[in-house]
């Protein structure tokens, strides 16, 4: 599928080195840890950021070199930010209406678009209503009704449900997900909901550069980073792969399932938090997948408390009950056994 949006360049006063095409009509999920550039890449297609080498293109035409670009207002792109950045002395309607205004139509034409639009997003009949007398789910409804109303080709999203309330998010996600259908959107998000819910793709940034692209399916399951298996709630140990095993090193190995033939080499082992349990001694019977872990922290994640442990080094998680946690006794600090079941570990070549 061809790109409608192409990345090419650097900025290096923000340490990017970015080389990412965003398909035609498809929803790309760009996540990574704070300071990857995830935002600054939202910048780069918007135009508030302009390389020092290469180009940002538009199905082929150039929007941004090192010499010249084409202004963020004639780009015909949609923005949704963390913040609704409403128009306070505007009506709620003459928010949504600001933009066709703005590229010259008519106000009674402009006026009955922006009604429509706010129609669609399910607030028919708040037209006449000032910014300051919406909700926070309000206001990002009226402020995506002012995106769609340009009728943009691309639309960007740079989280645009972290400053809501956890209440309204999941039906501003199953808008978003009717009204985008089909459009050419990049998403920047810190949650794994928004990417299973709206995203197609997913490109992952790191240090400013792309190190993961692919379909959501199969990053999700076969998630190459730390990063990403923290993302999306699993455990990444990285060893040697040695007769079917996974060598951690200091004497610990891992066993599991592998998909194919596992060869000798570098590989790696995904697992849930769920397959992990916790022993203060290694318990009777198999001693395969008893790893020696210390307790570095516990959390409270109810229904769960998570406990991360270290392990040759590494860091894993267990998901465990309250109950479980009391029992145990377990503070950091701690040495225990952590067990994996063999049968939820999938063993994988790395690369």
């Amino acid at each position: 599928m061809a790109d409608a949006v192409r990345i090419d360049a650097t900025v290096a006063a923000r340490g990017l080195d970015l080389d990412v095409g965003i398909p035609e009509g498809r929803t790309v999920a760009v996540v990574g840890p704070n300071g990857a550039g995830k935002s600054s890449l939202i910048e780069l297609i918007a135009g508030g950021l302009l390389p020092d080498t290469g180009t940002v293109s538009l199905r082929g035409r150039e929007l941004s070199s090192p010499k010249r670009a084409v202004p963020m207002h004639q780009r015909p792109f949609g923005h949704l930010e963390q913040r609704a950045l409403l128009f306070p002395h505007l009506t709620v309607l003459d928010n949504v209406a600001y933009g066709l205004r703005s590229r010259g139509m008519g106000r009674t034409e402009a006026r009955a678009r922006a009604a429509a639009e706010l129609a669609a997003v399910g607030l028919e009949g708040y037209g006449e209503r000032r910014p300051q007398h919406l909700s926070g789910g309000q206001a990002q409804r009226v402020a995506l009704a002012r995106a769609l109303a340009t009728d943009p080709e691309v639309m960007l999203l740079d989280e645009p449900f972290a400053a809501l309330d956890a209440t309204v998010t999941p039906e501003l996600r199953r808008l978003l997900r009717s009204r985008l259908q089909g459009m050419t959107t990049v998403l920047v998000t810190h949650d794994f909901l928004d990417v299973v819910s709206l995203a197609d793709r997913v490109v992952e940034l790191a240090d400013g550069a792309v190190v993961g692209d692919g379909p959501v399916d199969v990053l999700v399951q076969r998630p190459e980073t730390s990063f990403l298996a923290g993302f999306v709630g699993l455990n990444l140990l990285r060893g040697r792969a040695r007769g079917g095993e996974l060598a951690l090193g200091e004497g610990v190995a891992v066993s599991g399932i592998a998909e194919e033939e596992l060869p000798d080499g570098e590989a790696r082992a995904v697992f849930p938090p769920t397959a992990v349990s916790i022993f203060r001694a290694a318990p009777h019977g198999s001693p395969r997948n008893e790893l020696p872990a210390v307790v570095e922290l516990i959390e409270d994640r109810w229904p769960v408390q998570r406990i991360t442990l270290t392990v040759a080094g590494q860091r894993l998680a267990a998901d465990l009950t309250p109950a479980a946690v009391r029992e145990l006794g377990l503070a950091p600090g701690d040495r225990v056994v952590a067990v994996l079941k063999a049968t939820q570990v999938a063993l994988r070549p790395s690369g």
